[in-house]
């Protein structure tokens, strides 16, 4: 939302990185609005970030000081209260001081002399139910920046941006694989996007094998690509990702947890894909569908605030709609039988500790 007389300007959102990197853009193109521009005395960024209650009445405090002086040298002053953390569902957060004092400082912005200040706050995460937030909606230049809502597609199109700016093309399954590597996490996307760029240079393809092989697996992406091989049925694949697996790391439980991981999973979407359950748009699962089925089905999981492979809805969409991929190559049972199969392995492995990558194998063949 835009308001032409407002204040000030507030970008805010539950991504920080995405929130930085907004603001951060925001900032620089202000440099050019400046009448007098001198870095010291006519830009000042305050440090939002308060781990206190006490801390939070500093940073405001020299916020307030900072908009109330105007700059040595005349023309306009740009202030940016920069990555403000304690707007969101925290202790400080909901603190009644914190709360009291950003009622305060509300006062303070609806005074803002537009012609000599330019202000910007920009915040993460944010509790969209406080008074100050609904108050910045109707009264700054505000920006939502609610990645959350918009799903696999957003981060599609922030990687084809990325790529396109170094006109670089990428393919579709090497979205996928970079998103798979790096959990969705958008800072990690950036970076990785900067570096394969910086490989396969300017006017170069970014295809599935080179993300593979200049991407690492963050976080729970450990051992994604033998387990994507494993459930994409292509044994050369398996075979080579496998081997891959076993030449920096001997010891093969912590693959087969990543197997078992995903079988659970998948699973749980082929029940819902059969049962009829499951209803598909044009981009496949969406957040919304998820939660719809979560509330039908929440009785027969216990309460998770983080990832379980034992409760798919605690999982991404886009994760999801990775994974429905490959339930057209198995039926409910063969899914039923590799649980049992992949206990079976744990007991041979675990035996059998120098032969783990030839009992892998043969599950593979088998």
């Amino acid at each position: 939302m835009s308001n032409s007389i407002a204040k000030f300007s507030f970008i805010c959102g539950d991504d920080d990185f995405l929130v930085s990197e907004r603001a951060e853009n925001w900032f620089k193109s202000s440099k050019s609005n400046t009448i007098n521009v001198s870095e010291d005395f006519s830009k000042e960024i305050i440090n939002g970030q308060a781990n206190n209650i006490e801390e939070v009445r500093l940073v405001l405090a020299r916020f307030k000081e900072a908009l109330m002086t105007y700059s040595m040298f005349g023309g306009e002053k740009v202030i940016w209260l920069k990555g403000v953390n304690f707007m969101g569902n925290s202790q400080t957060s909901n603190a009644k001081s914190t709360l009291e004092s950003l009622g305060e400082l509300k006062d303070i912005l609806d005074k803002v002399d537009t012609s000599s200040l330019n202000v910007l706050i920009s915040a993460s995460p944010v509790h969209k139910g406080r008074n100050f937030y609904k108050w910045c909606i109707n009264n700054s230049n505000f920006e939502l920046l609610d990645d959350n809502k918009k799903g696999t597609s957003s981060l599609n199109n922030r990687i084809i941006e990325l790529c396109s700016k170094s006109k670089v093309e990428i393919n579709e399954g090497a979205i996928q694989v970079l998103l798979d590597k790096t959990q969705g996490n958008s800072r990690l996307i950036s970076m990785e996007v900067e570096k394969i760029i910086t490989y396969v240079g300017k006017s170069g393809i970014i295809d599935e094998a080179i993300v593979n092989e200049i991407v690492p697996n963050f976080g729970e992406g450990d051992f994604f690509e033998a387990t994507d091989a494993f459930f994409s049925k292509d044994i050369s694949w398996a075979i080579d990702a496998f081997e891959r697996h076993f030449f920096s790391n001997p010891d093969g439980r912590a693959l087969l947890s990543s197997l078992q991981s995903r079988n659970r999973l998948m699973i749980q979407l082929k029940i819902l894909s059969e049962s009829g359950e499951l209803k598909l748009g044009f981009g496949g699962l969406s957040k919304n569908e998820l939660s719809r089925i979560a509330k039908k089905y929440s009785k027969y999981f216990e309460e998770e605030s983080s990832k379980s492979n034992l409760n798919i809805f605690t999982q991404n969409p886009y994760y999801l709609n990775r994974l429905m991929k490959n339930l057209k190559n198995f039926s409910l049972k063969e899914l039923i039988d590799f649980q049992v199969e992949f206990a079976n392995i744990f007991e041979a492995i675990t035996s059998n500790i120098y032969e783990q990558k030839e009992i892998f194998k043969r599950l593979i063949l088998n």
